[in-house]
């Protein structure tokens, strides 16, 4: 049995995409980071298909190769064969979109890490475990690349494994012109042609533009070109024609490119062009590998083909097997991809599983953004607010202390009075909640640094989630709903905008009489506008009627939601563990957010310089830890009642 379904080898880069659309490379003030390079594209774009995919390729041991192989990670990519080269640097490419058809791109590669790829590298084990090995047109064009591949390929075929090949042909990676000349997809060499026609024969599938298939072919003529490639190799051949789909041929070349084996087309705005490939061989490799007839596959690709030139990005672009399906069963409704909120919502919602890393089935968060109570505390105390964030830090030692490096522990905590907390807490695999309202604000308003075009998002890191509490009540005057609902939408099109996952927290009791269908009316009501958030946090529902409600309201919305978790509103620890038995009962209520009822005491006499930081640290620990108890337990009991009553 085969662990692995596909293993692409070759190119690895960071892309640094210009963020302005419609100027020249030279202009571009910003830029977004993914990662490149058509094999790790493919990796991760037919991970996102659910495929098992690896990759074999080089990145440096810096922080970018660090980036690459994370990010790999995240996507759910096998990354046993990303080998950490000590003394080259991550390949670069720099991108823009100029307009329909211009995209200019510089590669930085000089010496880079996978081009120092050898055969050592290649552990056959690793190639067998693989239904398929897919390898790209640019490793074959230095010696010590081309044998790594030309090994990779051998044990494949040895092992039964098929064997793919995207001829990806960029003139200027194999030397043919210059730095400035990485748009330029075609220049006749009969060198490059010498070198692809000598591997051809060792693939079972090989994949390219009309122009791919010119040098593989060594001429222009597109038939005569595929009659070539197919003089030397018997492996089906997919040619793709831009906007008029591709096609396949598993024998001879007929007299027409039309008269192949075609899946339909879609029509659509082409936005960006580059990736556009990568994501076509996705599809494609998607239907092959599960043996699907070529129709469908093709299908697949030219559906992965039409989201990638509909988005910004590469990787980003390619749609999950979720969203690819419900793409084919709907159809376009606007050309424009990436300007159909239905679309987007199911792209960004099943793509967003891996994003920060670890764990987030169960979520046991210490919640000490608190800020107006532990002003009041230091108040009290007689102490400087200034105090506070030093108090904050040694709440993040003990949520630290407690997820001894776990997942599914997290934190709630404020850049205002925790900055230096939230310094610290990057990186240690903690979920970090940041919050952006001005606090106990009615109607909402938002921490001055957000600024009033909420901006100051776009300086958060990309672990942070926005949490945003909001004290709304189906009973509002409409005038205050508006006021409300017009920073949620703005403060929900900014998180998107920043990929940045948003968390609500609704707090309907502080405000007006609730009943077992007030807190899902406020659900249905923020979906009604479009606010999809990625997380809720809710006060305790104290009936179970009230807790169905609820989570049918998200999941008949949003199936997709990352869960609810929830708050504590100061209680004592009795009454927040029979809160926490009735959420247990749900399997969206991942868990809870707790803050006061850990840290209050704590803070009290820390602040007033009654007990140690040591002391502070210990009692916040042994209370977090009770409450992780609390809740593991009522989860436990939970599925326990489940089993039995299955088995009775």
């Amino acid at each position: 049995m085969k662990k692995l379904d596909v293993i692409t080898i070759g190119r690895s880069s960071v892309d640094l995409y210009g963020a302005q659309v419609g100027g020249r490379l030279e202009d571009m003030a910003s830029f977004n980071k993914y990662i490149g390079g058509s094999p790790t594209n493919m990796a991760t774009g037919t991970a996102r298909l659910g495929l098992k995919s690896g990759l074999i390729t080089r990145v440096g041991n810096e922080h970018m190769g660090r980036f690459i192989r994370e990010e790999l990670e995240r996507h759910g990519v096998d990354t046993r064969g990303v080998v950490t080269d000590p003394d080259r640097l991550t390949a670069l490419v720099l991108l823009g979109i100029r307009d329909q058809e211009q995209f200019p791109l510089i590669f930085y590669r000089e010496n880079c890490a996978d081009m120092a790829l050898s055969e050592d590298d290649i552990d056959p084990a690793f190639i067998a475990s693989a239904k398929a090995v897919v390898a790209t047109g640019t490793h074959l064009s230095h010696p010590q690349t081309e044998a790594a591949v030309l090994k990779a390929l051998g044990i494949a075929r040895q092992n039964g494994s098929k064997t793919a090949l995207d001829i990806d042909y960029r003139p200027n990676l194999w030397g043919l012109s210059g730095h400035g000349d990485g748009e330029n997809r075609f220049i006749a060499s009969d060198k490059v042609t010498a070198k692809l026609q000598a591997s051809l024969h060792l693939f079972d599938l090989i994949v390219g533009t009309e122009e791919e298939f010119h040098i593989a072919g060594g001429t222009t003529d597109t038939l005569q070109a595929l009659r070539n490639v197919r003089a030397v190799s018997d492996a089906t051949l997919v040619c793709k024609r831009g906007p008029m789909g591709a096609v396949a041929f598993e024998a001879g070349i007929p007299d027409s490119l039309d008269a192949g084996v075609s899946g339909p087309g879609f029509p659509i705005e082409v936005f960006n062009v580059l990736g556009a490939g990568d994501g076509f061989m996705s599809g494609l490799l998607k239907g092959w590998i599960t043996g699907e007839d070529w129709v469908t596959a093709l299908t697949y690709a030219n559906a992965c083909g039409a989201f990638a030139v509909s988005r910004h990005g590469c990787t980003p672009a390619y749609p999950s097997w979720e969203e690819l399906q419900f793409f084919l069963k709907r159809g376009v409704r606007n050309g424009a991809l990436r300007k159909d909120p239905e679309l987007e919502q199911i792209h960004w919602s099943t793509n967003r599983h891996r994003t920060h890393g670890g764990d987030w089935s169960t979520m046991r968060v210490f919640a000490f953004d608190h800020r107006i109570q532990l002003e009041q505390i230091a108040d009290e105390a007689g102490v400087p607010h200034e105090r506070v964030g030093a108090f904050k830090n040694l709440c993040l030692d003990a949520a630290l202390s407690v997820s001894g490096g776990q997942p599914g522990y997290g934190i709630l905590c404020d850049s205002r009075l925790g900055r230096e907390a939230l310094y610290q807490a990057a990186g240690t695999g903690l979920w970090i909640g940041h919050p952006v309202e001005w606090p106990a604000s009615r109607p909402l308003t938002l921490e001055p640094e957000i600024g009033p075009d909420f901006g100051g998002l776009a300086e958060w890191p990309a672990e942070h989630v926005v949490k945003v509490l909001c004290f709304y009540h189906p009973d509002d005057t409409a005038a205050m709903k508006a006021e409300q609902e017009d920073v949620l939408k703005r403060l929900f099109a900014v998180c998107r905008r920043n990929r940045l996952e948003m968390l609500l927290e609704i707090i309907p009791s502080k405000v007006g009489a609730v009943d077992d269908d007030t807190t899902a009316q406020i659900i249905r009501r923020m979906y009604d506008i479009g606010v999809y958030p990625d997380w809720w946090k809710l006060e305790p529902l104290t009936t179970r009627a009230a807790w169905a409600n609820a989570c049918e309201a998200i999941t008949s919305n949003d199936p997709h939601t990352r869960g609810i978790v929830v708050l504590g509103l100061d209680a004592p620890e009795d009454q927040l563990a029979e809160s926490f038995a009735q959420a247990a009962h749900f399997s969206l209520v991942k868990g809870f957010a707790v803050g006061r009822t850990i840290f209050a005491d704590a803070a009290r006499n820390w602040l007033a310089g009654r007990i140690s930081n040591e002391d502070a640290v210990a009692d916040m620990t042994r209370r977090f830890e009770r409450l992780c108890r609390i809740w593991d337990d009522a989860r436990a009991q939970t599925r326990l009642n489940s089993a039995q009553g299955q088995q009775q």
